[in-house]
């Protein structure tokens, strides 16, 4: 970390962020890191913003959007300001994807889940970064030339990652848990910055929002830590702010899992309509008293 952005990060009032996506109805994880970064603002005196990452136009629903707010005021949680939304700031992710196409730092990538798996099975290893099976680089080796000219078919853009961590070199960052870690983005590969079906990606899109809404405290679960590292990057890139950091552990179901949309955790509606009252729940959640079964884990 520099001592510019580590200065930026510890100066003026304390900001944290929720950011929830709207693809399915909150649960029990969620209300954890909701309250996380709430409780963190709120004992610095700071502010709590409330960011809706709705780029996954496919799977976002309004009547999520809607959940997510009464859920919030349930739990007695209150955010400042304005809801910001993703889908209406696509203009700031071209323009940053823009900034580092100028740089010679990403490519376009023309293969499909089913043409990287198919290299993946071939090749002797498949190590995994954030973002699942490290993408082999596959498009990095098209021409120049040859790669323009395929512009018009379906394509993603990532991020040559060799070669960015050789413009910025070393890199760190600070975790209120983990203390001061040092960034290594090539262990992830080269990450998408720009979906074929949303123009970007949670990478690019978080990264240029918290320097955007001034956050300086970034508030999450412990399963995003790995993202850290990718991020760190980015805003060394888009010479934007450097904020800290504090992942906290997971709420586990009772099967020891984490809890997912995917996997059918309870929700949160679902307690509220069974009579439970939100901010009791809160505060259980806070003093570590954890519905029956369940655990906290740095999964």
């Amino acid at each position: 970390m520099t001592a510019r952005g580590e200065a930026e990060s510890q100066t003026g009032a304390v900001v944290t962020r929720f950011a929830p996506s709207p693809t399915g109805a909150l649960h029990a994880g969620h209300a954890l890191a909701a309250i996380e970064s709430h409780d963190r603002a709120r004992a610095a005196g700071g502010r709590w913003l409330l960011r809706i990452e709705d780029i996954d136009g496919g799977r976002s629903r309004p009547e999520h959007v809607a959940g997510i707010l009464t859920d919030l005021k349930w739990l007695g949680l209150h955010w400042d300001g304005e809801v910001l939304f993703q889908s209406a700031r696509m203009a700031l992710y071209r323009a940053a994807l823009d900034r580092l196409r100028g740089m010679g730092l990403v490519y376009p990538c023309f293969c499909t889940r089913a043409d990287i798996a198919r290299e993946v099975a071939a090749s002797a290893s498949a190590p995994h970064g954030v973002d699942g099976v490290v993408y082999p680089g596959t498009c990095r080796a098209i021409p120049a030339d040859v790669a323009a000219a395929r512009l018009g078919e379906p394509h993603a853009w990532r991020i040559d990652m060799a070669k960015a961590v050789d413009r910025v070199g070393p890199l760190d960052w600070v975790d209120g848990l983990a203390g001061r870690v040092r960034a290594d983005p090539l262990a992830q590969g080269d990450v998408v910055l720009a979906r074929k079906d949303a123009g970007t990606s949670y990478h690019l899109a978080v990264t240029v929002d918290d320097a955007a809404q001034g956050v300086t405290h970034v508030v999450r679960g412990i399963d995003l830590f790995a993202a850290t590292h990718v991020h760190r990057l980015l805003q060394a890139l888009l010479d934007l702010p450097v904020p800290a950091w504090r992942h906290h552990p997971l709420l586990l179901g009772p099967d020891g899992q984490r809890l997912a949309k995917r996997n059918g955790a309870p929700t949160l509606a679902a307690l509220r309509d069974a009579g439970v009252e939100g901010k009791a729940f809160a505060d259980d959640l806070r003093q570590g008293r954890l519905p029956i079964g369940f655990a906290l884990a740095n999964a």
